[in-house]
């Protein structure tokens, strides 16, 4: 085995926890779950696999995070961040088998491409493979503390890149995608108000990687676009001039639903606030000190 642990955080994941851990098992020496005290058998089926479980109650993902790193017995140089429904393919096992024992001492994390699998379907078209910072080393790395769209940081070091993908492929139903979604819209939509209003921390994002430079500049500029009318023009972008139609119902139904649904309900809560606090920003900036900058 390389020497990655690999760090997963957990809440009711038993439906995606056995896949995950085999999945782990072919390239990590040890296995961590942070759990947010499961009851549907996740901890047990995690303890039956030989995997390492600690509980800690949950504020945010960050947080969550990054108690992981500062608290696990953690003995390997390297930590991969794994979500419960995600998994490596094959080929970017077999790369970080050929890569990892050969580095220079100044590299020190890895991103890779993340592919998206909706209701049992890759979804091939429409949208632009996510490039995440997943593999660090355990000294230099933080997640930053935001509502969404957190990432991990460098404090030093070069970033290297890995060509094959991981898999975000969740196996819960529609049902449970909405109700999730709706709890991430009320997160978008504060992440939107507060860089909107330039109230989130200043703390450099370089060392995060291009492409998560790159996702922030695409908000900044997202934001100026008109409510509503943005979530529209993003789903016309992804579902006809990239071609989303092509992978068909399951296809539609992603675009739709993430590309329009979900943004256009984040939209709406933006809208909420603003109107409950009269369109008054330092109203609304006030708001959001008191509320989500503590």
């Amino acid at each position: 085995m390389l020497d990655i642990s690999v760090i997963i955080l957990t809440y009711n994941e038993k439906i995606h926890i056995e896949r995950c851990i085999n999945n782990a098992k072919k390239f990590a020496k040890e296995i961590y779950l942070v759990d947010c005290y499961s009851e549907d058998g996740t901890v047990e089926m995690a303890q039956s696999m030989g995997a390492k479980v600690f509980q800690h109650p949950w504020e945010n993902y960050s947080k969550q995070f990054n108690w992981a790193l500062q608290n696990l017995p953690i003995t390997t140089e390297w930590i991969w961040r794994m979500d419960a429904d995600e998994y490596l393919s094959d080929d970017l096992i077999s790369e970080l088998h050929q890569k990892l024992p050969s580095l220079p001492n100044n590299i020190n994390g890895f991103t890779a491409p993340c592919l998206r699998i909706f209701m049992g379907k890759y979804i091939k078209h429409g949208i632009i493979p996510l490039i995440l910072l997943r593999l660090f080393k355990i000294k230099y790395a933080i997640c930053e503390n935001r509502y969404m769209d957190e990432h991990i940081q460098l404090s030093e070091g070069k970033i290297g890149s890995l060509k094959n993908p991981f898999y975000d492929d969740n196996l819960n139903g529609l049902t449970w995608w909405t109700n999730k979604h709706n709890g991430y819209a009320t997160r978008e939509a504060i992440d939107l108000l507060l860089t909107e209003y330039d109230l989130l921390p200043q703390e450099s994002v370089v060392n995060s990687g291009a492409h998560s430079a790159a996702i922030r500049k695409k908000k900044l500029k997202y934001i100026k676009l008109p409510l509503f009318w943005r979530a529209f023009a993003f789903f016309i972008l992804r579902y006809i001039f990239r071609l989303g139609f092509l992978d068909g119902k399951e296809g539609f139904l992603w675009h739709f639903l993430q590309g329009f649904w979900y943004r256009t309900l984040a939209d709406a809560k933006v809208y909420e606030i603003k109107k409950n606090h009269g369109f008054d920003s330092e109203r609304i900036k006030t708001f959001l000190k008191e509320n989500y900058l503590k």
